[in-house]
């Protein structure tokens, strides 16, 4: 199990960028995951702050090019919603030990969002090595994270919010930065407009800056 959940690690920072997707019609979920793909990028967080959440993720799962997670999960039963749904990493704003545990006992990677050194810590006691910095752009941004990676040298961040064109390479130049968060990529209302090809080339766009 260890070498899958590795897996996953490891194609998320192959990624660099992890989409945060908001879907309100699962019906559009597979197009979107096409026109990411068709720009170079090969993964997201479908969240699940809309009703469309869990039924957009099973619309994507099992693609062989494609690592699909869910975000903005908050409970253990959500963390088996999203796992049965095919969600091979779950993403929380905050850190909840019942979260990370339900997810490590389906198999799936957990990245819960840190805030302080205190969190932090109860992460590494979980088991973790890789967790979101959330909101980054509160945070301190870049300042917040080599502040908390000083005296925690193995963790490895995913910082999300406030993260964009203006400050993607910045940030993934960081040693302990393995991949980012961001939803410029995929505008919700480029969803809602059904504009898969405006999502394809914002995507291509990201992918070539961070890489």
């Amino acid at each position: 199990m260890v070498e899958v959940l590795q897996s996953v690690l490891t194609r998320l920072e192959t990624a660099r960028i992890v989409p945060v997707v908001v879907i309100d019609d699962a019906g559009m979920a597979a197009d979107v995951a096409d026109a990411l793909v068709a720009g170079g990028i090969h993964c997201a967080e479908i969240t699940l702050r809309t009703s469309a959440g869990l039924a957009s993720m099973a619309a994507i799962s099992g693609r062989d090019d494609f690592t699909l997670g869910a975000g903005t999960v908050l409970t253990p039963e959500q963390v088996d919603a999203c796992a049965d749904a095919g969600a091979e990493f779950i993403v929380s704003p905050g850190f909840d030990e019942s979260v990370v545990r339900r997810a490590q006992e389906r198999g799936i990677v957990a990245l819960p969002g840190i805030a302080t050194a205190t969190e932090l810590q109860w992460a590494l006691r979980a088991g973790l090595d890789a967790v979101k910095f959330f909101p980054a752009d509160r945070l301190g941004g870049l300042a917040g994270i080599s502040a908390l990676a000083a005296p925690f040298p193995a963790v490895r961040f995913l910082p999300s919010g406030g993260v964009g064109v203006g400050n993607v390479v910045d940030y993934l130049a960081h040693p302990s930065v393995f991949a980012v968060g961001g939803s410029w990529m995929v505008p919700r209302a480029a969803i809602a407009d059904r504009d898969f090809a405006l999502i394809a080339r914002l995507s291509a766009e990201a992918a070539t800056l961070v890489r």
